[in-house]
Order: C-alpha cells, then structure tokens, then sequence
C-alpha cells in the first residue's frame, strides 16, 4: 500500500493535504472542461446531419445534370479541364478550453464560365453550379467535422484524467493522509500516556 512508504510527520500531513486539495481542484477543471466540450459538440451534431443530407441531395442533382450533359454533348471531360483550379481555402485556429479547433473559410469566388458557351448546355452549366454549390458545402461540413473531431479527443483525454484522479490519486492522498493523522494521534496518546506515567511517578516522590 501507498502508506506503507510515507513517514508519519507533521511536514508530510501538511504536503499531502495541499497535493489533495490541488488534486480535487485539478478534478473539477477536467470535470468542467469535459461538460463544457460536451456542450460545444452538441452544437453541431445536428448542423453536421443536415450538411451531410445537403451534399448528397445536391451530389445526386450534380452527377444526374452530369449525365445527361454526356449523353448530349459527349464525352465532356475536355470541358471539365477548362473549369479553374480553385484555391481560396485557408485554415486558421481557435481555441476552446484550451484546445486547438481549425477553422477551414473559402473565398468564394465570382462565378465565371471559362468554356466556350457554344461547346456547353444548359445541362453543363447545371452540373458546373451544383458542384460549386458541394463544394462549399463540403468546406462547412470539413470544419465541423474536425472541430467536432478535436473536441471529442480533447474529451476522451480529459475524461481518462479526471478518472486517474478521481479514481486513483485522489483516493491514495486520502489514505495517506488518514494513515498519517492516525500514527500522529497515536504517537500523541502515547506521549501523552507517557507524560501521565511520569507526573504520577514524581507526585509519589513528593
């Protein structure tokens, strides 16, 4: 047992009831940051569903305009080369109860048709609009879902924390803090004893 390797002195009662108190405090920041981790997950489970249900409506809308621009224009993959690459995504931080959350944003830029109109359809510009439109779709549900993937790990790691210290060392400072009052108090009652056994033997004296 841990009581067995701690020494019975005022200086270590003093030590251990500080560690403990601190320990207890340590457990309810972990317990707090936990709830309210909780809390901001919550927020976006349901954000997160109705994106989702988006992107796969709005991707079937997408590929079947897709198809049919095919099937009346042909293999149109030389078109598909003339759409610009887009880079106005950016990732920037920040923090919830000390936990980093990226921040995925896009500029969106101004719809421009870089493929001759004579080469296209109306079934193209379609497809074209609807794949724009799942792409900032998909932009907000990457920032959630990492958001809400940071989060939970943040909770899973505080969890396991606030369970060592509430289910181990929490418990081992209380058993060593009762070990040492009981040795403290007992080396009182004997000192006491002690003294009793000496105040009698010099009242006979007398």
């Amino acid at each position: 047992m841990a009581n067995n390797q701690v020494f019975p002195t005022k200086g270590n009662l003093i030590a251990l009831k500080k560690s403990s108190s601190l320990a207890e405090l340590g457990y309810e920041l972990m317990d707090r940051k936990r709830n309210i981790l909780i809390r901001e997950i919550m927020i976006h489970l349901d954000e997160i569903k109705s994106l989702r249900d988006q992107i796969s409506v709005t991707f079937n809308k997408a590929y079947i305009a897709l198809q049919e621009a095919n099937t009346t224009l042909g293999i149109i993959s030389d078109l598909a080369e003339m759409v610009p690459i887009d880079d106005g995504i950016s990732v920037t931080y920040r923090s919830v109860m000390g936990v980093e959350i990226p921040m995925v944003s896009h500029e969106k830029p101004q719809m421009k048709l870089t493929y001759g109109m004579e080469r296209a359809n109306t079934k193209f510009d379609y497809a074209y609009r609807m794949f724009q439109e799942v792409k900032e779709l998909s932009v907000r549900l990457a920032d959630i879902e990492n958001s809400v993937y940071r989060l939970a790990n943040a909770i899973r790691k505080s969890q396991k924390r606030a369970n060592a210290l509430k289910n181990i060392v929490i418990p081992e400072f209380q058993q060593n803090i009762k070990f040492i009052t009981e040795a403290l108090e007992e080396k009182e009652r004997e000192e006491f004893t002690r003294q009793k056994v000496i105040k009698n033997k010099k009242d006979r004296k007398i």
